[in-house]
């Protein structure tokens, strides 16, 4: 299992970078950050930083969107730190929540997004791709590779993760939603006639290494509530009892009132009071290094290929530092 480390890109970016270097030595393989330009500095700028003081790790956005940058600004952006660094890029990519929300406009239809994965993984690897009726190609690209890795909750996403993408991102780590989701994507590669176990399989979750369960469950409940702007969308869809979505992902957020996206993604949310602790304990991993192994376990067993960790609480290193002494070598090799 590899594991990843997510930030959000909060100034001043010279943390983020020395945080992601403590993750490489630790032994983590991937760095993500949030992408939402309002928010957030702009995470493109800071991988050319992050890269050019690491030496393996791998970085991209959990997750970028459709809408925010045209197509082949992505892909050329891509492939100029792949052609500065190396192939240590991967392009995380969904429908759009926050960096749209908060700009006044509305996340992508998923035909959209279908048409941004085949397009910006071909101009980024140097084939012609056709971006808003027009056909394309980036001539100074050559060796470049990008996984294209999506971000998904609901039926027509999970189905769409499993026709196209390289990998599939589910942003929590509860082990019955994981096997209902992996199942989903798995299924839909096997009848677009792809290797279902060619899709990786990336969990992302809070993960909180300590004793004190109750004030790691209110450094964490946040993931509850950004959870929760997706489940809206998914009741608004299929309806809440419609059986196209479990229940037991749907049914916590009956008292949600709103969502304020000033406060996303940051411990002591106001928005999330509506979040259960028994949510917070099944989406994120908390407790002691060997509470975290023993999930991770089942994790793993249903497929899953790598773990990222949401560190938006006030335990970063020391988080980072248990995960390379404890967990991360209880599933090298």
């Amino acid at each position: 299992m590899d594991f990843g480390l997510v930030l959000q890109t909060d100034p001043p970016a010279s943390a983020v970078v020395e945080l992601m270097r403590r993750a490489e030595r630790n032994g983590f393989g991937y760095g993500w950050t949030f992408d939402s330009a309002v928010l957030w500095q702009e995470p493109f700028v800071i991988y050319s930083q992050i890269l050019a003081r690491t030496e393996r790790l791998i970085v991209g956005p959990m997750v970028t969107n459709p809408g925010t940058r045209t197509w082949e600004v992505t892909a050329s952006t891509f492939a100029t730190l792949n052609e500065m660094y190396g192939n240590r890029t991967v392009c995380g990519i969904g429908r759009g929540d926050s960096a749209l929300r908060v700009a006044g406009r509305k996340p992508n239809t998923l035909a959209r997004l279908e048409n941004a994965i085949d397009a910006i993984r071909d101009l980024a690897e140097g084939r012609e791709a056709v971006v808003d009726g027009s056909p394309m190609r980036i001539p100074w690209i050559e060796d470049s590779r990008l996984p294209v890795w999506m971000a998904a909750y609901g039926p027509k996403a999970l189905a769409l993760a499993g026709r196209k993408a390289d990998g599939f991102i589910l942003q929590l780590a509860d082990p019955f939603l994981t096997e209902w989701m992996v199942k989903a994507v798995r299924s839909a590669a096997a009848e677009a006639g792809r290797d279902p176990d060619a899709v990786t399989i990336c969990v992302a979750a809070p993960a909180y290494v300590g004793d004190d369960l109750a004030h790691a469950r209110e450094q964490c409940r946040w993931f509850g509530g950004m959870v929760g702007n997706h489940v809206a969308d998914l009741i608004s869809r299929y309806g809440e009892h419609s059986g196209a979505v479990p229940e037991s992902l749907t049914a916590y957020i009956k008292e949600r009132q709103g969502y304020d996206y000033a406060h996303h993604g940051r411990a002591g949310n106001p928005d999330t009071a509506f979040v259960p602790d028994e949510i917070v304990d099944r989406f994120c991993l908390l407790g002691p290094a060997e509470a975290h192994i023993e999930k991770l376990e089942r994790l793993r067993e249903l497929g899953v290929g790598q773990f990222a960790v949401y560190a938006m609480h006030d335990a970063k290193e020391r988080t980072l530092d248990a995960y390379g002494e404890r967990v991360i070598p209880a599933f090298s090799g």
